[in-house]
């Protein structure tokens, strides 16, 4: 398991709840958001450390759920 600084925490923290403000309200579950949470710390473990790139991760994986989404 990756450690994280608290600096990075707190990015990957605002970039999730930031995603999440971009989700209509509909489709804002807790699962969804856990799913978003989920893909962030994937990127971070991978080397992602933007909150912008952060974002657009999550963002593109609710895309990608969305779509398979009735």
């Amino acid at each position: 398991m990756p450690s994280f600084s608290p600096e990075l925490l707190q990015t990957m923290r605002q970039a999730l709840e930031d995603a999440m403000t971009k989700i209509p309200f509909s489709q804002a579950t807790p699962a969804i958001k856990a799913l978003m949470a989920e893909c962030i710390l994937k990127a971070a473990a991978d080397g992602q450390t933007s909150h912008e790139g952060l974002i657009a991760v999550a963002w593109a994986e609710f895309q990608t759920v969305a779509s398979m989404l009735p």
